[in-house]
């Protein structure tokens, strides 16, 4: 994709409304609303045209396919073969949780970068083409910003996961570590922002980069052939994705597409930075920050941006929340990929081993149909399992030896 294609751009961002006081602007690359400092939501039009299952159906399998519930007019034109990763039954999963079925939203199999964050980032890259920026930032960018040709910058903490680095250092873009959590980031990178004008993806892009989730929760209807399960866990870092979660099956529910009401939703988080959980534990809607202490990195986000808003997903719609220990986690990653095929990185260990409390604390039964969302493979976090696995044998090509280990 040339500068020139950018500068004219095949589609148009939707305008943006504040979550908190209603008021409405322009669509525009902004992070918060400049009357009350709250967050911007896409304006959709009400009487748009909205596509019926057969429609959808016979379109691409991507996440475009619902492309009426993105915040664009026209037709997108990067990352278009993002989205609609597999649905997996898993029936061990369900016998080691005692529920009635558990599928996995398999997100570890995501294009281009295995990563949930390819989703946001898809309509985040939509909609920087849309303003006529050419230059993005923020992490999970560097794979779609490379095929695009755009200029990306990308900010970590200096602690970051090494497959991580590496995976988005051969993109080709500006990898900078920053001495600091995921929020020194997250600060740094909205200062970067409002310096130079980039699109950074979840700062001036946010608003359109979280409509991406919703996705999430339109697969997951399609695919159980147009029906809601009774409840989803999925993880927690800065909380929009249980949000989306929430929007994405209100918005089928509205549209007609599917009967009933939003799922459960459940939150998940590792114990060692988990504001959102006992925000949700305590009651109330003041979120008290934490300072992270867990291997899982990916969610260790101490001040959430939309924390209370998650909390309040939960809660209504019959919810809960669970934090677990690091070493939970990781028995999560290894009983995950041994009941369902299925290697995650710490977030999916996270996730499962929050299923397994919740069920184990009563708050999923026998009768309950259950979506895991597991947002990451496993190869980016290699050093948080390498060591709780067992030692692999060393043998000699002799036949004797193996049926020496066969007898064991």
């Amino acid at each position: 994709m040339t500068q020139a294609s950018i500068a004219s751009p095949p589609l148009t961002a939707r305008p943006l409304r504040c979550r908190n006081c209603g008021a409405e602007g322009p669509p525009a690359p902004v992070a918060i609303c400049g009357q009350c400092l709250g967050p911007l939501d896409p304006v959709y039009d009400p009487d748009r045209p909205l596509p019926d299952r057969e429609t959808i159906a016979g379109r691409a399998p991507s996440l475009w396919r619902y492309r009426e519930w993105l915040p664009f007019d026209g037709e997108p034109t990067l990352s278009l073969d993002t989205g609609f990763t597999p649905l997996v039954d898993a029936p061990a999963l369900a016998r080691r949780l005692g529920v009635g079925r558990v599928w996995i939203k398999n997100d570890t199999v995501s294009h281009p970068s295995l990563s949930f964050k390819d989703r946001v980032v898809a309509v985040a890259i939509n909609a920087a083409a849309a303003f006529g920026l050419d230059t993005i930032g923020m992490n999970a960018v560097a794979a779609h910003a490379a095929r695009a040709g755009l200029t990306a910058w990308i900010f970590v903490p200096e602690e970051l996961e090494t497959a991580k680095v590496v995976g988005t250092s051969v993109y080709g873009s500006r990898l900078v570590r920053v001495r600091g959590t995921y929020d020194d980031v997250n600060r740094l990178c909205a200062q970067v922002a409002d310096r130079f004008g980039w699109g950074i993806v979840n700062v001036n892009l946010r608003a359109y980069y979280g409509e991406g989730s919703k996705t999430v929760a339109h697969e997951i209807a399609e695919q159980l052939g147009w029906r809601l399960p009774s409840a989803v866990v999925a993880p927690m870092a800065g909380g929009s994705l249980l949000t989306k979660l929430r929007k994405g099956f209100g918005e089928f529910i509205a549209a007609g597409l599917v009967a009933g009401k939003v799922p459960r939703l459940y939150g998940a988080q590792a114990s060692g930075c988990a504001p959102i959980v006992r925000l949700v534990e305590r009651g109330g809607g003041e979120l008290q920050p934490e300072l992270p202490r867990t291997i899982c990195r990916s969610l260790a986000i101490g001040n959430p941006a939309d924390g209370g808003f998650a909390a309040r997903a939960i809660r209504e719609t019959g919810g809960w929340a669970a934090a677990v220990s690091d070493a939970e986690l990781v028995d999560g990653i290894r009983w995950l990929a041994q009941d369902a095929g299925i290697f995650a990185e710490t977030a999916g260990g996270v996730t499962a081993a929050a299923a397994l409390a919740l069920a184990r604390s009563g708050r999923l039964g026998p009768e309950d149909e259950v979506v895991l969302c597991v947002t990451g493979h496993g190869l980016k976090t290699l050093e948080a399992v390498r060591d709780a696995l067992p030692e692999t044998p060393v043998i000699a090509p002799r036949l004797r030896e193996v049926a020496a280990l066969v007898q064991q």
